[in-house]
Parts: structure tokens; C-alpha cells; sequence
């Protein structure tokens, strides 16, 4: 059991169009993202690309966000973006990202989906953790503030 994946969907009011721009941007994360009332003094850096595949956002905080970087390694309009998130504290570790827009009747169904082979100390880490229970309600919790995100705009 090295490997683990955490998903998480919701049916979001809006189109895909709509919601697609608030991932797309990491500026635009400070809005939704489910950590970002855990740390008030956390230190983000962006560099790259505004948007899109290139764009990177790095942060460093308290116990409970640590520090890490993400990289939108790629971007296909209101479709799929996915990310090389790299966590640095409390535990190295690099996690595959992904969130797919389905358009559905009235909106869009929104998945959430990180993926993980750790290594080293984070393989034992993952054998004793439950992840998806440990992270799948932070990604709920992200997946309703983005609904609200989207709606708002």
C-alpha cells in the first residue's frame, strides 16, 4: 500500500467557463483554497506565468500548511488543469494534482483529485494515515467555498 489517491467532487451552479479561471490562477486561490484560514500570517510567493501551464505559487507557513510549491503543469480550457505540488514541510513529498469541469445539466461536476507514491519517512507516513480521511474534507471544504467563488463572480 505505497501509493494512495484522495478525490473529492461536487456539482458546482455554474458553467465551466466560470469556475475553470478561479484554479486556473493561484492568485485566485486565497478565495477558496481550504488552508487559507489555518495560517492569517502565511508568506506566498508567485512566479511564472500568471495563469495557465507554467504558473507557480510557493508558500510557507505555520505547523498546520507547512511549506511547498505547486506548478500548473497543464491547462486545457474549462476542461482539466493539473498540478506538481510538491510539499516541503512537515513532510517532502510530491503529489499529482489534478481537477477535471464536466459540464452537467444546470452546471458543472468538479473533481479534486491528488495522487501520491511516497517515499522515505512519508511511505511509512502513508501506511499508519488514513489520507483520503486526513485531506477529503479539506477538499470538500474547497470544493463548497470554490462553488461559492464561482456563483459570486
Amino acid at each position: 500500500m505505497a501509493a494512495f489517491t484522495v478525490t473529492r467532487s461536487a456539482f458546482i451552479p455554474a458553467t465551466p467557463e466560470q469556475i475553470f479561471p478561479h484554479v486556473n490562477n493561484f492568485h485566485r486561490w486565497t478565495a477558496w483554497s481550504p488552508w487559507e484560514d489555518l495560517d492569517p500570517t502565511l508568506e506566498r510567493a508567485y512566479s511564472g506565468a500568471e495563469e495557465g501551464v507554467g504558473a507557480q505559487y510557493a508558500w510557507q507557513g505555520n505547523r498546520k500548511v507547512g511549506s511547498g510549491r505547486m506548478e500548473i503543469v497543464e491547462s486545457t480550457a474549462s476542461s482539466r488543469i493539473r498540478i506538481r505540488l510538491e510539499f516541503i514541510k512537515p513532510f517532502p513529498g510530491v503529489n499529482p494534482t489534478t481537477f477535471t469541469f464536466e459540464p452537467q445539466s444546470g452546471g458543472t461536476r468538479v473533481s479534486w483529485t491528488m495522487e501520491s507514491d511516497p517515499q522515505g519517512f512519508a511511505k511509512i507516513f502513508a501506511r499508519f494515515m488514513n489520507m483520503d480521511k486526513m485531506v477529503g474534507k479539506d477538499f470538500e471544504k474547497g470544493l463548497a467555498r470554490l462553488s461559492q467563488a464561482a456563483v459570486k463572480a
